[in-house]
């Protein structure tokens, strides 16, 4: 996706791999700050609005899984999609990275030609949030449940409750939508985007999860054999101004 209103954060301690991301990213069109630390991330993050943010894993002083947490705490950066670029490989890092909610994790090296590629899927995803059809509302209230969009927090039966990321992106998409039956394929298009390292299997995990948590109210969430997941139909509370899911 080319366009000069696209803005990508590059962070990596190293200066090298951030010139030449920032020169394979520019050579398209978009519009790139760097930064060295994810202190200096945070400076440019709270300045101006970034689409798509590349951070690298190691680094000293703050890492890129701290780095994310703060940006998730940062109403700027509610509709930021997150890839992580690392050189560890290890499959615990993944999956540390994928939990946390972000979008995507490419190791290195990487072509340039791929991470472009990469990063145009999670800038697709983006852009479709403000279009997306299937909304979740700012304040959803279905029975006891209360969920805030904006602060990521829930409430259920008047106890606080956390969900990581994606696990309420999930739970919030399928009570914003009682009785409708989503495919687990349809869930990570709408969720995961195009990630290639994430399966069906992925939705199953998020679901027992979310699952879990819910206690007593687990029931709520639906499997219909052989298709997906629905919530089951209550009477839901909300306002009647919506605006798009979250994304990442």
């Amino acid at each position: 996706m080319q366009g000069e209103n696209v803005t990508i954060l590059v962070v990596d301690d190293e200066p090298d791999v951030t010139e030449l991301l920032a020169y394979t990213f520019r050579q398209q069109g978009w519009r790139v700050v760097t930064a060295h630390s994810g202190e200096e991330a945070l400076r440019w993050l709270k300045q101006c609005s970034v689409d798509v943010a590349v951070l690298d894993i190691t680094m000293p002083g703050m890492d890129g899984f701290e780095l994310y947490r703060q940006m998730r705490r940062l109403p700027e950066c509610e509709h930021t999609a997150v890839l992580f670029l690392t050189a560890r490989s290890d499959e615990i890092d993944q999956i540390v990275g994928l939990e946390l909610g972000a979008d995507d994790y490419v190791v290195k090296p990487v072509s340039p030609r791929v991470l472009v590629a990469r990063v145009s899927s999670l800038l697709r995803r983006v852009r479709s949030v403000r279009t997306e059809t299937i909304v979740a509302p700012e304040v959803l209230r279905v029975g006891d449940i209360e969920l805030r969009r904006a602060s990521y927090s829930a409430r259920i039966g008047g106890r606080e409750l956390f969900f990581a990321k994606k696990e309420f992106e999930l739970l919030a998409l399928l009570a914003a939508n009682p009785g409708r039956v989503f495919t687990r394929e349809e869930l990570l298009r709408l969720l995961w985007g195009e990630m290639q390292v994430v399966t069906p299997r992925t939705v199953d995990v998020h679901v027992a999860k979310i699952r879990a948590k819910l206690r007593d109210r687990a029931h709520l969430i639906e499997t219909v054999k052989g298709v997906g997941y629905r919530f089951r139909t209550l009477v839901a509370s909300a306002p009647a101004t919506t605006s798009p899911s979250p994304n990442g």
